[in-house]
């Protein structure tokens, strides 16, 4: 069982249309989960077909719990200790429905 030490919001967002017209990308947090943030770091030579992973920058493991609903990672992104990072993948390893392992992409130090 992974218990965690930090509080991980899960955003999602919705197009909105402006007054002009334009559609723009508003977020919203659906969940929070508690698990450990790890640096995913180095270089390999063997390449996978996963690009989006081998993009990740940290790692996100928490227990199994039922996601939001809609939740992917074509459509979210986590704040962590109020830092934005975009969710590359969302890991059931095995599907055992034990942990997550959520793959991320450090984007900045601010929500926008």
């Amino acid at each position: 069982m992974i218990i965690g030490n930090t509080d991980a919001e899960i955003q999602m967002y919705k197009s909105e249309k402006n007054e002009i017209g334009e559609l723009v990308k508003t977020w919203e947090t659906v969940q929070t989960v508690k698990g450990f943030l790890d640096l995913r770091s180095g270089d390999s030579d063997y390449r996978t077909f996963d690009a989006k992973i081998e993009d990740s920058t940290h790692i996100f493991l928490c227990d199994y719990i039922p996601l939001a609903e809609g939740v992917t990672a074509e459509n979210s992104r986590m704040l962590i200790k109020g830092k934005t990072y975009d969710i590359m993948l969302i890991d059931n390893p095995m599907e055992l429905c034990q942990h997550y392992e959520i793959y991320l992409k450090y984007i900045g130090g601010q929500p926008g």
